[in-house]
């Protein structure tokens, strides 16, 4: 009797829990639930390359066996010595023209003043003069052949023809010659024009219209600054280190360039005992003035065997008191922690952490590091 209750109440049971296909599903929605709130990597953020586009992150490998480091230096920017010129007069007289203004281009050769001159009168007339006296002694030497050749004339007079040809024509070119020098040119025989030696820009123009000038007075100051150096100087210790060739950041106001140390001077100043340092930097577009202070990192390169790691400084971020870099992953970036140790201007040496074959982001890592941030705030 027992028996046949208990056959009969166990499909009831079976019923109730469901059966073994219920307590699979059961089982299987236990383990998703167990997947699903198991926690994301909190380092991790996911971007697709669009994104990653979109955002201005770009990616780059570590530099590896870079720099052995930097010495950092105030300097002082300086026009390059063969890039400032001035236009003097070269006779005396009043200037009746002055062609440029302050900050206007010139180039080489364009007339920027005209002066005038009785000197200039009397140069270009003995250039007239000369040039008559060369005309008429080529003429009679022309004649002296012709009557060489008929035998009408001695060949003395053939040999003197030619003499006073040749000293007339030297006459010529030394009177125009000095004429040269002096500009030339200006139009009215008693006018002579001041030319541009360079190409480049008005810095100064201290003459003024109708004044009476002297031979040698100042009348512009022309500047060529697509150009310029950097003077610094070192104690004698860290100059030792520097060479010709040396790659050197240059910072101010922020702003950042780089350079090439051309010279180290092989003696100290006798006042400073420093050794004086020279880099040049392009300034094609009128970054630098002359007389700018600016801070300098002279970068020295490794020795030989050197595998030190280095990344932007723009790479290293610091997240929740850790110092990391944003690495490239499959799905986007992740977080990696790095322990970090002295600058060589813009580069940073990284001591532990990367080994120098990831791709990391290089600039706008500041947008990683916010994701992390809001990640963070929703989680709380």
């Amino acid at each position: 009797m027992n028996i046949k209750i208990a056959q009969a109440l166990l499909p009831l049971a079976l019923a109730a829990c469901g059966g073994p296909e219920k307590k699979a599903d059961d089982d299987k929605a236990a383990m998703q639930k167990g997947e699903a709130a198991k926690p994301a990597d909190k380092d991790a953020v996911t971007l697709d390359a669009q994104q990653i586009a979109d955002a201005g992150i770009e990616v780059a490998r570590p530099i590896t066996g870079g720099m052995a480091g930097a010495i950092d230096v105030p300097g002082m920017i300086q026009g390059d010595p063969q890039g400032v010129q001035v236009v003097s007069a070269t006779l005396g007289g009043r200037v009746v023209s002055l062609t440029r203004n302050l900050g206007q281009t010139v180039r080489q050769g364009d007339p920027l003043a005209v002066i005038e001159s009785r000197e200039a009168a009397s140069l270009k007339a003995e250039v007239e003069a000369a040039r008559a006296r060369a005309d008429l002694a080529r003429s009679i030497h022309r004649r002296e052949q012709r009557l060489f050749s008929e035998r009408v004339s001695p060949e003395q007079d053939l040999i003197a023809a030619r003499t006073a040809a040749v000293e007339a024509g030297i006459a010529l070119r030394l009177a125009q010659q000095q004429l040269g020098a002096t500009g030339g040119g200006g139009g009215a025989p008693n006018r002579i024009a001041m030319r541009s030696p360079i190409s480049g820009r008005v810095i100064a123009r201290p003459a003024t219209l109708g004044q009476a000038v002297e031979a040698n007075a100042e009348l512009y100051r022309i500047a060529n600054l697509s150009t310029v150096a950097l003077m610094a100087s070192l104690p004698p210790a860290d100059a030792g280190r520097v060479r010709p060739g040396m790659r050197v950041e240059v910072t101010a106001g922020g702003r950042r360039q780089d350079g090439r140390v051309t010279f180290v001077s092989p003696v100290l100043d006798e006042t400073t005992r420093l050794v004086q340092v020279i880099a040049t930097l392009d300034n094609a577009g009128g970054r630098w003035r002359p007389g700018e202070p600016v801070t300098a990192s002279i970068l020295l390169p490794a020795m030989a065997g050197d595998r030190s790691v280095a990344v932007p400084s723009t790479a290293v971020q610091s997240i929740e008191n850790r110092t990391v870099v944003f690495v490239r992953t499959p799905t986007g970036f992740r977080a990696v922690p790095v322990r970090t140790g002295r600058r060589n201007g813009d580069q940073v040496i990284v001591t532990s952490g990367l080994v120098g074959t990831e791709r990391v982001a290089t600039t706008n890592s500041f947008t990683l590091k916010a994701e992390l941030g809001k990640r963070g705030e929703m989680e709380m």
